[in-house]
């Protein structure tokens, strides 16, 4: 029997006075199809899938397992064998060394409501589902499977960089800089002055947020139905920091090479502003939209405190995120000239 879950802000837009999913997470989320916020099983070992033993470095990707889903009339189901999965489950991992384990899903959905929310950042739709005994989970929508079921074709910036285990070790995916990362837009994408634009927004936004764990699998290209590829929604964004023991950048080669560091990232081994213009111009980004999307960040928003306060992170989580919020803001606003 499922435990009793009181609801009182959407699971999906976290607005306020909801019992259920809202009209629009219901449109946006399920294809405007009514379900249930609570699944019909619980997550017990028949239903985990096996974890990897040789996690090596500790991080957010590697210890969180995922079950495929599909909507059957008003059920969150799990996906039968031979069907196309539609929606993606990723409960809290068990992995111990994780802190605050049971808070991850609520951590990813806040993070992924603010990207979108305050930050206009296209991302994956997403919500929290409950199961049986009451634990949250993590609930997206599959952004790469078209109408008809079939794959609409993607490609991991490991992929585009031509980095595999056999080719740069077991952390392949944590090589290089978000520069060289950048600096691939102009092979692959025919409107790459655009998509670069986007992913520079999305660059700062982990920066600001604590997202450690924004390596090279966790942005992907996708092409268009006119053949095209542009930057995918955004995924898997959450304040890793809340979590595990994160350095500012997910990436070895963090934002670009030493010989590039302003006089503050020297000296406080913390980027500034600075470094994310030197990082804009590196990649191409033009001077206007730089300083445009630099000052959005450099500002307080007040709905960052609102959907904190709205969201399913508990008291103290709730201020751990934002004490992070405001520690990562006051580093970012600092200048070369202080």
């Amino acid at each position: 029997m499922a435990k009793n879950i009181e609801i009182r802000n959407c699971p999906g837009t976290l607005s306020v006075g909801f019992s259920t999913y809202s009209p629009t997470a219901i449109r946006r989320v399920f294809d405007s199809k009514k379900v249930s916020h609570i699944l019909d099983f619980s997550n017990d070992d028949n239903l985990r899938l096996i974890i990897d033993d040789n996690i090596g470095k500790i991080s957010i990707s590697g210890v969180q397992e995922k079950f495929s889903a599909i909507i059957d009339k008003r059920q969150i189901i799990l996906t039968p064998e031979g069907m196309q999965g539609r929606y993606i489950i990723k409960p809290a991992p068990d992995y111990k060394r994780i802190q605050h384990r049971q808070y991850m899903p609520a951590n990813e959905h806040l993070t992924m409501q603010i990207a979108r929310q305050v930050y206009n950042i296209q991302t994956a739709e997403n919500a929290l589902i409950f199961f049986q005994d009451g634990q949250a989970a993590y609930i997206t929508k599959r952004f790469d499977i078209n109408a008809d079921n079939s794959k609409i074709k993607q490609e991991d910036f490991a992929s585009l960089s031509q980095k595999t285990s056999e080719t740069h070790g077991k952390h392949f995916k944590y090589t290089g800089s978000y520069t060289d990362m950048g600096l691939l837009f102009p092979k692959y994408v025919a409107a790459w002055q655009v998509e670069i634009v986007k992913f520079f927004r999305l660059v700062v936004f982990n920066y600001v947020f604590g997202n450690g764990d924004a390596h090279l699998k966790n942005f992907s290209l996708q092409q268009t139905i006119n053949g095209d590829y542009v930057l995918s929604p955004a995924y898997d964004l959450l304040n890793s920091s809340l979590h595990v023991k994160d350095e500012d950048f997910a990436l070895e080669g963090g934002l670009f090479d030493k010989e590039y560091y302003s006089d503050i990232y020297l000296r406080k081994r913390h980027p500034c502003q600075d470094d994310f213009v030197i990082f804009g111009k590196l990649i191409a980004v033009p001077d206007i939209q730089i300083r445009k999307i630099l000052d959005e960040f450099l500002v307080s928003q007040p709905l960052v405190y609102t959907l904190t306060e709205q969201s399913f992170l508990d008291d103290k989580l709730k201020r751990m995120y934002i004490r992070g919020y405001e520690e990562r803001s006051e580093r970012f606003r600092r200048n070369s000239q202080e």
